[in-house]
C-alpha cells in the first residue's frame, strides 16, 4: 500500500486488483477517480482529488485512466469522465459522474463520517 495522503494509480489490471483487494481487506473508504489524460475536466479536478488524499488520510484514493485500464473502465461501467466510485468493503456506496469541486470533498466527508 502507498504511503498515506498519496493519491495510488494503477497502471494495470494486476495492480488494481492488488489494490482493490487491500483496500477491501482495511475497511476504509476507496475513492477511485477514473479520468482520462485527454480530458480537461479531468485535469482541473486533479489536484483537488490530490488535496483530499492529503486531508482524509483514513481513507484510500485511487486514480484509472479508462484508456490505459479499458477493462477495468467496463467492468465498473465509466462511460463519463471523470467518474468518482466510491466503495467500502468492495462494494459500491455512491457515485458521482463530473468535475464537481464541491460535491466531491462533501461526499466524501459524508461517507467517512458514516463509517
Amino acid at each position: 500500500m502507498a504511503e498515506e495522503g498519496a493519491v495510488i494509480a494503477c497502471h494495470t489490471v494486476e495492480e488494481w486488483n492488488h489494490q482493490l483487494g487491500q483496500a477491501k481487506e482495511s475497511s476504509k473508504l476507496v475513492v477511485v477517480d477514473f479520468t482520462a489524460s485527454w480530458c480537461g475536466p479531468c485535469r482541473i479536478i486533479a489536484p483537488i482529488f490530490a488535496e483530499l488524499a492529503k486531508k482524509f488520510t483514513n481513507a484510500i484514493f485511487l486514480k484509472v485512466d479508462v484508456d490505459e485500464l479499458k477493462t477495468v473502465s467496463e467492468e465498473w461501467k465509466v462511460t463519463a469522465m471523470p467518474t468518482f466510485i466510491f466503495l467500502k468493503d468492495g462494494e459500491v456506496v455512491d457515485k458521482l459522474v463530473g468535475a464537481h469541486k464541491d460535491e466531491l470533498p462533501r461526499k466524501v466527508e459524508l461517507l467517512l463520517n458514516k463509517q
